[in-house]
């Protein structure tokens, strides 16, 4: 990687361009975000019941006595030895944050296929506090589309990301995140979904990197990552409470 070196007075010249850029991204981000705000919703109406450690759970009562509720659909499959890298990655971003969404009326819960034992085996693995739940015995992932059935997989085509893509581009599990609002009379509301890169500015990690000299510097998205026990001289994770 080569860079000019130039003067101070040139470097402020460049980055005062750069700058005016960074502001037109940030009003272009505001905007968007109102965007996303002003799109319409849709009720409910199947009732999904998940498996936690307090036992079954609607969705309405993962709320946990909020009006909004943030799912992060977890790629952990049945039977799976370890979660996706990419979302243990994103995961490991969520702990510190739990307490300021929900003390601003947001709750925060992961939801994946696999049964609530494997589920806990790998968030102890992990050390994490966040809250997370089975949707095992429900059609919630293949409903929100981050989960796919071995036919649908073999019929070579299958919905992702509002599209459909090439299975072959597919696994039986997806990474996405899902928004849902209850209004006082217990109804409960999708307003949003984004999936593929779509939450990666929630990483920040990512948002660090992007202002490093080197950037990210990968080849292939994310090919540097690994789970946080998995880097050499990873210290040791004490494991967490269920």
């Amino acid at each position: 990687m080569h860079h000019p070196v130039v003067s101070r007075e040139e470097w402020l010249e460049a980055r005062r361009a750069l700058l005016a850029r960074e502001k037109e991204m940030t009003r272009l981000r505001d905007k968007l975000n109102a965007e996303r705000l002003a799109l319409p919703w849709v009720k409910v109406e199947k009732n999904y019941v998940f498996d936690t450690v307090e036992g079954k759970k609607t969705l309405a009562e993962l709320f946990d006595g909020r009006s909004q509720l943030i799912v992060n659909h977890f790629m952990l499959g049945p039977g799976w030895e370890a979660g996706c890298v990419g979302c243990s990655f994103g995961a490991d971003h969520i702990d510190g944050a739990l307490v300021h969404l929900e003390n601003h009326d947001v709750t925060f819960v992961a939801v994946s296929r696999a049964p609530l034992p494997e589920i806990h085996a790998y968030k102890n693995r992990m050390g994490w506090r966040f809250n997370w739940v089975s949707s095992h015995d429900t059609d919630f992932n293949y409903d929100y589309q981050v989960s796919f059935t071995p036919e649908e997989l073999a019929k070579g085509k299958v919905f992702y990301n509002f599209t459909e893509i090439d299975a072959a581009d597919a696994f039986e599990e997806l990474p996405g995140m899902s928004a849902f609002y209850k209004d006082e009379a217990g109804n409960v509301f999708h307003t949003y979904s984004t999936y593929a890169r779509g939450a990666e500015e929630l990483i920040g990690t990512f948002m660090i990197l992007d202002r490093a000299p080197k950037g990210r510097n990968e080849t292939t998205i994310m090919n540097w990552v690994r789970r946080h026990d998995e880097y050499e001289n990873a210290p040791k994770q004490q494991a967490c409470c269920a």
